[in-house]
């Protein structure tokens, strides 16, 4: 009899809201190769401590990223990295994540259609590169090492490091003008420094990897095996941050923060500022992809639980369950091939919670 007033004591404090139900939290991971996966498994977040043995913990972000919240590194900058912390979409060291359609041979009609963005924060100290990682093999390998070549993009770095091998060259891609390095350690390495920092990057991964095969690094019936983005500290790096990933394939799913990839629409988002309780994304970034004007978009993107739109401007929106719907005004719903328009908002969110909106579809 005492367990059944037990029970009805319980039941009667869950009525009265007294006991609240278990509320999910996002991995922290210290371990040295630990990692996690988000979103249904289209992306794996991994600590990977390849070269320290001091300690390293991450934060993951259910909804695309992760934040460095320890990092005791201590490397001598003319040696290697004390890691690479990153979230990445396809396989590694046969940890695969869903959805990805990796390995695809760089000769594939679908490889043009391979799009990635990210969106980094960076602190004041420390020495590192905020990098892109993308991995390719002469076959469609879902484990071990690669051996074809290694293509890193540095958005950003801090300290007197520099990439493996001498700079080869300059190319302007992507908007932007990178010194092109190049160095072989059993496989090309082959990096792309931004001459100035970013925070953030949207491009399709034949934009840096034609350049790489006309210089003769690499091959098209090699074949792309993952893509990674994260950071390599050498000193420190507590602070960092992905704020939000996305890859897509052009077949028209969702990537977190690159939003869809597929059809005649495209979407960024980049958070501008956060705090305990509440954040502003801006600017949310829509792109006419295609070769006919857009008359009108949609975006669409699910809100974290517990959160709420205080203020959108530049467009319009419902809300229904957990899905936000935006739509266009009149003065920007037309959009010319390859333009663009952009809207922002402000959310509120339990105080200490860490999500942002990930999952931007447009059409």
């Amino acid at each position: 009899m005492r367990n059944a007033h037990i029970l009805l004591l319980i039941g009667a404090l869950f009525t009265l809201g007294l006991v609240a139900s278990p509320a999910y939290a996002a991995p922290v991971i210290c371990e040295k190769y630990g990692s996690a996966s988000i979103q249904g498994g289209r992306y794996i977040v991994q600590n990977n401590v390849w070269g320290a043995s001091t300690a390293q913990c991450i934060d993951v972000n259910q909804n695309g990223g992760f934040s460095i919240t320890q990092s005791d590194h201590d490397n001598s900058t003319s040696g290697a990295p004390a890691g690479y912390p990153s979230i990445y979409a396809g396989c590694h060291y046969g940890n695969c994540t869903t959805g990805s359609n990796l390995p695809m041979q760089a000769s594939a009609s679908g490889f043009a259609a391979l799009r990635s963005s990210v969106s980094m924060s960076y602190p004041g100290s420390g020495t590192y590169n905020a990098s892109y990682d993308l991995w390719f093999d002469p076959t469609p390998r879902t484990d071990g090492q690669n051996t074809g070549a290694e293509l890193m993009i540095w958005l950003n770095r801090q300290g007197s490091i520099q990439p493996i091998g001498s700079r080869v060259g300059t190319a302007n891609l992507a908007g932007a003008t990178w010194e092109v390095w190049f160095g072989n350690t059993g496989w090309n390495v082959i990096s792309y420094v931004r001459t100035s920092p970013a925070t953030s990057l949207d491009f399709t991964i034949d934009t840096f990897y034609s350049d790489v095969v006309s210089r003769g690094y690499g091959q098209r019936s090699w074949y792309l095996t993952s893509v990674q983005a994260g950071f390599e500290p050498w000193i420190g790096g507590a602070g960092l941050s992905v704020n939000s990933f996305s890859f897509t394939t052009g077949g028209g799913g969702d990537g977190g923060d690159g939003g869809n990839g597929g059809g005649n629409c495209a979407v960024t988002a980049t958070i501008q500022g956060e705090w305990n309780s509440g954040y502003v994304v801006q600017p949310v970034t829509v792109t006419n992809r295609g070769t006919s004007t857009l008359n009108g978009w949609t975006v669409t993107f699910p809100l974290p639980p517990g959160h709420q739109i205080t203020g959108m401007w530049n467009a319009e929106y419902t809300v229904s369950g957990d899905t936000v719907t935006v739509r266009s005004l009149p003065h920007n719903g037309g959009l010319a091939p390859n333009a663009g328009a952009t809207f922002g908002f402000q959310a509120s969110r339990p105080d200490g919670n860490s999500q942002v909106p990930n999952g931007y579809t447009c059409a």
